[in-house]
C-alpha cells in the first residue's frame, strides 16, 4: 500500500490535463479508471444493473464542473447519513466552504481537499482496485468515485435493521445479564468492549468466503492470551477456501482440531459475559456477521459444564450445580447401559424384592432389554426432534403429550416395562441439565454404542467403553492445549475452577495451559470479619 501511494504521488505531478497514468492495483485485481463513466458503467455489468444499487451522479466544486458519483445498496447503506454528509456535503457545504476545483480539475490535491474538507463522515479510506469498491457497496459502505481520478473513497455507511439485544434463548439464566448477541458484528463487539474497557483489548477483522465475503472479527486481550494460540487462530482462518460462510458453525467446522469425534472442541455462546469471561482467562474469540453465536478457543471439557451463573452465585451453592452437572453427565449416558447389564448378565446385583418386581413386570413384554432400550430411545429422540421443530406454539405440547401417551401406551401394550420408561425419562432430563446443547448432543450419540456393549458384554463391556472413551478424551486437543487439562494432565491449582468453584478471592491465577504468561488475576487476601468494621 506504501509503494502504492508514493506511485500515486509521482502520477498526480504529470500535467493536468493527460491523467494516463494510473496507480497500480494489486496482482489480478482490475484497476479503477480515470473516467468516471467508465467506471460507473464496469460497476452496473458487475452487478448486472440490480435495482438495488443505487448509483447518484452529482457536481462538486463551486461552479459545478468536476463530475462524480456515490454508490451504496439500498437496504444495506443509512441512506440518511449519505443524504446528510455525503450529498450535502459535496453539493452544498462544499460551495460555502470554498473548495475550489475548477482550477485544477484534475490535480494530485483533489482527493485530499475532499477528505480533509467536504466529507462530513467518520470512517474513510482510499479505494485502489474495483474489488474495493465492490465489496464495500456490497457490505453497505459508500464508495465515492470522482471524474478524473483513478483511486476511489470508501466510508463507513453501514445502516441495516436488526433485531437488537434481546434475551439469550438457548442459555437463559437466573441471575445475571438479560443481554445477547445479535446479527451484527458491529453490535457483538460493542457489547464485548462494553464488558472490558481495556485499551488491551484488540480486534481483527478479515473476510472469509470467496463469494459471501463474510466479515469474521478476532478479539483476545494482548499481553494475557497465548500468543501461539492466536497465531494457530489466524493461520486456520486464512487456510479456509470455501464458497460461503453463513453461520460460525460453518467456521467451527472448517478449523476445529480433530473431525473424528463426537466432542465439540470449540466453544459457543450468545452471552457477552460468557465470551468476556473467556478472554479474561487468555482465550480467542471469533465472531462472525450474521449469527449471535460467537466461538471461544481453547475449549476444554470442564468448560462445557460451567454456566456464568456459576460465577454470580455463592461459591458453595455453584459447587453443588457443578456436581450435579457431572453426576447428570454420566445418568445420561450410562443409564440405558447399566439397566441393560444389570437385567441381562448380572441380576445378582439387584435386592430380591427390586428383582422380582422387575421380573413380574417383564414377563409380557416379547423383547430383550436392548431392544426395548432401543426403542424407547429412538422414540424419545423423534418426539424431541419433532417439538424443536414444529412451530413454538404446539411444539411443546405436542412433546409433552406424545412422550405421555406413547409411554402409557406401551407400557399397557407389554412391549416395554414400566421399568425402562422410568430410566429412560430420566436419562432425557439429565441430558438437558448441560449449560452447553453441543456437549448434551455428543452424549446422546455415545449413548447407544454403550447399550450395544452392555448387550454383548454385560458390565465388562461397559468398562471397555468407557476405558475407551477416556483414552479418546485424553488423546483431544484444542489448538494445542489438552482437552481433559486441568483433569489431564492434573494441575492442582486449577482445580479451583473444575469440579468445584471456590470463592472468587482464591481463583487468583488464569488456566495454566491456555494462559502462558500473566497468571496471576487478582492479589487478594481472603475476606475477615474485621473488613466491615
Amino acid at each position: 500500500m506504501s509503494s502504492f501511494i508514493k506511485m500515486f504521488k509521482k502520477t498526480s505531478k504529470q500535467p493536468p490535463l493527460k491523467p494516463t497514468i494510473q496507480p497500480q492495483s494489486p496482482q489480478g485485481k482490475e484497476p479503477i479508471e480515470a473516467s468516471l463513466a467508465a467506471n460507473l458503467q464496469k460497476v452496473k455489468q458487475a452487478t448486472g444493473n440490480s435495482g438495488d444499487v443505487i448509483i447518484r451522479e452529482f457536481e462538486i466544486g463551486d461552479s459545478g464542473q468536476l463530475k462524480a458519483a456515490v454508490i451504496y445498496t439500498d437496504g444495506l447503506a443509512d441512506s440518511k447519513a449519505i443524504s446528510d454528509f455525503i450529498l450535502e456535503s459535496f453539493m452544498f457545504d462544499a460551495k460555502e466552504n470554498g473548495l475550489h476545483i475548477g482550477e485544477e480539475p484534475f490535480g494530485q490535491d483533489v482527493l485530499k481537499r475532499i477528505k480533509s474538507s467536504s466529507l462530513a463522515i467518520g470512517e474513510i479510506k482510499e479505494a485502489t482496485d474495483f474489488e474495493m469498491i465492490l465489496n464495500a457497496v456490497l457490505s453497505g459502505d459508500t464508495a465515492i468515485l470522482i471524474d478524473g481520478q483513478s483511486v476511489g473513497i470508501v466510508s463507513g455507511t453501514k445502516g441495516w435493521k436488526d433485531r437488537g439485544v434481546t434475551e439469550p434463548s438457548s442459555q437463559t439464566v437466573v441471575r445475571g445479564p438479560r443481554e445477547g448477541f445479535s446479527e451484527s458484528l458491529r453490535t457483538n463487539t460493542a457489547l464485548i468492549r462494553r464488558k472490558i474497557k481495556d485499551s488491551n483489548l484488540w480486534l481483527e477483522s478479515m473476510q472469509v468466503g470467496r463469494v459471501t465475503k463474510t466479515d469474521v472479527a478476532l478479539m483476545y486481550i494482548k499481553g494475557i492470551v497465548n500468543d501461539e494460540v492466536l497465531q494457530e487462530v489466524r493461520t486456520r482462518l486464512q487456510r479456509i477456501q470455501i464458497d460461503g460462510i453463513l453461520e460460525s458453525g460453518n467456521i467451527e467446522e472448517l478449523i476445529q482440531d480433530d473431525t473424528f469425534t463426537p466432542f465439540p472442541t470449540v466453544f459457543h455462546s450468545e452471552r457477552p459475559d460468557t465470551i468476556a469471561s473467556g478472554l479474561l482467562e487468555g482465550r480467542v474469540a471469533i465472531l462472525v456477521d450474521g449469527t449471535p453465536f460467537v466461538l471461544l478457543v481453547p475449549a476444554l471439557f470442564a468448560q462445557f459444564f460451567q454456566a456464568s451463573e456459576d460465577y454470580y452465585q455463592r461459591a458453595d451453592f455453584a459447587s453443588v450445580l457443578r456436581i450435579v452437572r457431572y453426576i447428570c453427565f454420566f445418568i445420561a449416558l450410562m443409564a440405558p447401559s447399566l439397566y441393560i447389564a444389570i437385567t441381562t448378565f448380572h441380576q445378582e446385583l439387584l435386592p430380591s424384592g427390586l428383582l422380582i418386581g422387575l421380573a413380574a413386570q417383564r414377563e409380557g413384554v416379547p423383547f430383550p432389554a436392548f431392544v426395548e432400550a432401543l426403542l424407547m430411545e429412538i422414540t424419545f429422540e423423534i418426539l424431541r426432534e419433532a417439538g424443536v421443530r414444529m412451530p413454538r406454539a404446539i411444539g411443546q405440547s405436542v412433546s409433552i403429550v406424545g412422550t405421555l401417551v406413547i409411554g402409557q401406551a406401551a407400557v399397557e401394550a407389554g412391549l416395554v416395562s414400566a421399568a425402562m420408561v422410568i430410566v429412560v425419562a430420566i436419562t432425557a432430563i439429565s441430558n438437558f441439565v448441560f449449560p452447553a446443547f453441543n456437549m448434551a448432543i455428543s452424549i446422546r450419540m455415545l449413548r447407544f454404542p454403550l447399550m450395544g456393549l452392555a448387550a454383548s458384554f454385560g458390565l465388562y463391556g461397559i468398562t471397555i467403553g468407557l476405558i475407551a472413551l477416556i483414552l479418546h478424551l485424553c488423546s483431544l486437543r484444542s489448538f494445542g492445549v489438552p482437552y481433559m487439562s486441568p483433569f489431564a494432565p492434573f494441575i492442582a491449582t486449577d482445580q479451583r475452577d473444575a469440579i468445584f468453584r471456590f470463592p472468587l478471592w482464591s481463583l487468583s491465577s488464569r488456566p495454566r495451559l491456555i494462559s502462558q504468561k500473566n497468571i496471576i488475576r487478582e492479589n487478594t487476601d481472603p475476606p475477615s470479619p474485621e473488613r466491615g468494621k
